[in-house]
């Protein structure tokens, strides 16, 4: 299956897709720090050598962009609802083809107009065939190492919000069929209040063929602390490689626990970008993901006002492996 299968997100890329925030009532009183958060990633992939592809939704939103975005950084006018690209974006195989199962705004929660449509626009525009799927998948939930082993959590695929009509044995067949995937190590929940019902991109990692990182809670309080001490259990009895590193510890917004976590990282071609939260720990987290990327600069960058809208750096970009 090594023809269909997804490649690695460390394998080299051609370009790097962003998405930019313009629906106000997403990001409440948040808004314009997220369009300067978003473009400060798109600035630092740019900058690094990569091309990064930032999809803007109307004219009044490219100006904003552009107003803050870098000229190496390549702006597109798309018709899109929510930014998390990671989800409603193409998942590119080995093969040349571009994977778009079915998407239901995460259980029918998040339903905006153009976020059913544009993953296929954008591999149609980029000349990828396009497979369509039978069943409901976003990106966020899988995490692969490019040797058919992939992670991902029973909270959102389990989910009867998805797929209730499909066995744990018909998800693990489907991915199989579709992207590859051999393998399939189930983690149990996600973070506490993260929107997506459990993504296993905020959650754990690979940074490398059967190598995972975690983070370990830090501090009395952190209210992951139970998620993280069953996810490393079932990662050792995996087998895999465990790498833990410092949890933001316990972020909150008006008295809301939010999902932050570092392992929200993108991984680009020649940087690792990881969102920061104002915590204590940010240092010490970035650090611990920079040790893991020898090959590769890492940089944090802020990604609280991010946050506010639901996900992080790594929901809102979608790779294009070079191929």
């Amino acid at each position: 299956m090594a023809d269909i299968l997804m490649p690695p997100e460390w394998a080299p890329q051609d370009w790097l897709w962003i998405g930019f925030p313009h629906l106000a009532e997403e990001w409440p009183g948040y808004l314009e720090a997220a369009q300067e958060q978003i473009a400060a990633f798109a600035n630092a992939v740019a900058e690094s050598g990569q091309q990064v592809r930032l999809l803007v939704r109307d004219e009044a939103n490219e100006a904003r962009a552009r107003d803050l975005c870098s000229g190496k950084v390549v702006l597109e006018r798309r018709s899109y609802g929510d930014i998390w690209l990671r989800d409603t974006g193409p998942l590119v195989r080995a093969d040349g083809s571009a994977l778009r199962c079915r998407f239901n705004g995460w259980g029918e929660k998040y339903l905006m107009p153009g976020d059913q449509t544009i993953g296929a626009e954008l591999a149609r525009d980029a000349s990828l065939p396009v497979l369509e799927s039978d069943w409901i998948l976003e990106g966020g939930a899988l995490d692969g190492d490019g040797t058919g082993c992939v992670l991902t959590t029973e909270q959102c695929l389990l989910n009867p919000n998805r797929n209730p009509q499909l066995s744990r044995a018909d998800i693990e067949a489907r991915l199989a069929r579709d992207l590859g995937f051999t393998r399939t190590v189930w983690l149990g929940d996600g973070l506490i209040n993260d929107h997506t019902d459990g993504h296993v991109d905020n959650l754990a990692r690979f940074v490398a063929p059967g190598e995972v990182v975690l983070p370990r809670a830090t501090g009395a309080h952190d209210p992951n602390a139970l998620i993280y001490a069953d996810a490393a259990q079932r990662i050792r009895d995996a087998g895999l490689t465990l790498h833990e590193i410092p949890s933001p510890g316990r972020i909150e917004r008006s008295g809301h626990v939010e999902p932050a976590s570092y392992v929200n990282f993108a991984i680009t071609t020649h940087l690792v970008v990881v969102p920061t939260f104002g915590s204590p720990h940010d240092e010490d987290g970035v650090a611990a993901i920079a040790a893991l990327f020898p090959d590769r600069a890492t940089i944090g960058l802020p990604g609280d006002a991010v946050l506010a809208g639901g996900g992080g750096f790594h929901c809102a970009s979608q790779q294009m492996p070079r191929l």
